[in-house]
This record gives C-alpha cells, structure tokens and sequence, in this order.
C-alpha cells in the first residue's frame, strides 16, 4: 500500500475551512490559532500544486481545484470515522461476524433461545448459523471454519458444568467445552408398536427390535453411549439403517424399520406415526458449547457470556 500523500490535519483544515470560508471561524472551529491553520492550507496547496481557495480582503472563495477536492476531502474524512468506528465496535465485541456450528437436533432445545438472548443484547453482530453433526464441528473448530459449536457429547474429559480441553493429536491445537444442559434419552416407536402402550420402557426389552441409529461418524461419543447403553442392558442393538439427522431417524421409524434410542428434544419433532417414551434405567446426554482455547476474539467471549449470564435462554 502506498504511503498517503496528504496528513489528515491538512484535509480536516481544508474541508472545516472550506465549510466557512473564514479562517478565523474555522480556526476556531478546530481549536487552533489562525497562522498554523494558513500554514497547513499553504502546504496542502503546495502538494496539490494549485491554489485551494483564493484570499481577498474580508472574503475566502474555493478555487476551482478546491471545488474538486472537497468532495473527496468529506468522503476520505466520512470514511476513515467510519471504519474507526466499526474496528472499535469489533474490538469490543459489539459488532462484526460470528460463526456457530449446531447439531441439528439442538434447534430444538438450545439454538433458539441463545440466539434470541445473544442478538438482543449485540443486534450488530452478523450471525452466520451452519448446521453440522458434532464430529464435523470438531473439525471445524480446529480449522477455523467456526468459532463456536454447540454439539452433543464433547470429546473425552468435559464434566458436566465444567470447562474442559481436549487436544488435537496432529497439530496441538486445544479446544475448550462448557456442558450447556443435559437432557434424557427416549426410545423412539412406531405409534402402533405394543411397547407404545406403555409410559416407561425397559431398555431390554427393545433388544430383538432392529434400531434406527445416526452413524458414528456423526457424533462418535453419543453413538458410543448409545451403544453402551444397550449393552448395560444385556444386548448390542442391531442396527438396519442409518440416518444423519435425527429428523430423518423418526421418519424411518415412523415406516416401521425400526425403533431407536434418541434425546429427549426429539420429542417436538411431530410425526403422528411416532411415539416417544421414557426409558428405564434412567441415562442423559449432554450438550456443550466448544471453541478454541486460544481465540481471544470478544464475540466469542460474548457469547460464553451469554450462555453464563442467562443458562435459561438454553432451553
């Protein structure tokens, strides 16, 4: 970038002058004595290489060479108090562009009431929202495509309440998770399944039903609990089919390939062909919020702030 060629104090004092031709008012106007303010028209002029403003006697007029620099002089002005004014309001987390990566089935539980809270508090900020299971938003996170996650079932080490850190194998980087809530597991039937009739469902007697899972490239951890779960319960679930979002797993049991173990929020999907019941023993999954342990950008600490300040807004 080429160095400017004109200091602002001299085009601050050629556009204040040119508004009241007067130097006396406009010397005043910028808090300066009326010498100084000749001597900066004089070495504007001289960058310029043509009069700015002629001088008679109790009258101050624009030349014609300074009726075409007045405009850019405002623009450049306008603008440079403009971008100052935007770089301050980034640098203090009041505006700029914030990237949240979401498990899809948290649109149902945490997403809405966040966001909610974040925007009436910064309605400047650009929210850029992109759906992703949570394996792809580790990735993410660590490549710097997002700056928050809100996922479910973070790596290894988070407790719930906490903040933990989790450390990429390759390139060290860290990342941090805060366990936002933590909701209940329901199996999810066919309306007509005779297991439907029931409030509560033991865990073992879903063991001869084929199950509807997300793959475990999705969300390794909650797959993992899932698992786990059925086989606490005497059983390792069979599985039929496969589905990436939860949406497209009530759908699959609602056409009768099979049943499936699910959070709790899945409950305000609304299929008239699916039930939802309580499970027996009782087990919960978490949802947690991930960035980088070493991004200092202010949106993200406002947004952590967000979910301290009002944990309620989460759900």
């Amino acid at each position: 970038m080429e160095r400017p060629e004109l200091p602002l104090a001299q085009l601050h004092a050629f556009v204040v002058l040119a508004e009241e031709l007067h130097f006396g008012h406009a010397a005043a106007l910028l808090g300066i004595a009326q010498p100084p303010l000749s001597q900066q028209i004089r070495r504007l002029e001289d960058k310029v290489g043509h009069a700015l403003f002629t001088r008679e006697p109790g009258r101050v007029a624009l030349t014609a060479a300074g009726r075409e620099l007045l405009p850019t002089a405002r623009r450049a002005l306008t603008d440079l108090a403009d971008g100052l004014a935007a770089a301050r309001a980034v640098g203090s987390g009041r505006a700029g562009r914030l990237r949240i990566g979401f498990a899809a089935s948290l649109a149902l539980t945490v997403l809405p009431g966040l966001l909610r809270a974040f925007r009436e508090r910064l309605p400047d900020v650009r929210l850029d929202i992109r759906e992703m299971t949570t394996a792809p938003q580790i990735a993410a996170l660590r490549d710097k495509t997002i700056d928050v996650g809100l996922l479910r079932e973070p790596p290894a080490g988070d407790t719930a309440g906490d903040t933990a850190d989790a450390a990429d194998a390759a390139d060290g980087a860290e990342l941090s998770f805060r366990t936002v809530l933590t909701e209940p597991f329901v199996a999810v039937l066919p309306s007509a399944h005779p297991l439907a009739a029931l409030r509560t469902v033991r865990l073992a007697r879903l063991a001869d039903e084929p199950f509807v899972l997300l793959p475990r490239t999705a969300g390794p951890r909650l797959h993992d609990q899932i698992i786990g779960l059925c086989g606490a319960a005497g059983f390792t679930p069979r599985i039929a089919q496969r589905a990436v979002e939860w949406q497209t797993v009530c759908a699959l049991v609602e056409t009768g390939l099979g049943v499936s173990l699910a959070p709790a929020s899945i409950r305000r999907i609304r299929l008239k062909g699916v039930a939802f019941r309580t499970v027996e023993p009782n087990a919960r999954t978490r949802v947690a919020v991930g960035w980088r342990k070493d991004d200092r950008s202010p949106l993200v600490a406002q947004l952590l702030a967000t979910v301290s300040r009002d944990p309620g807004s989460a759900r």
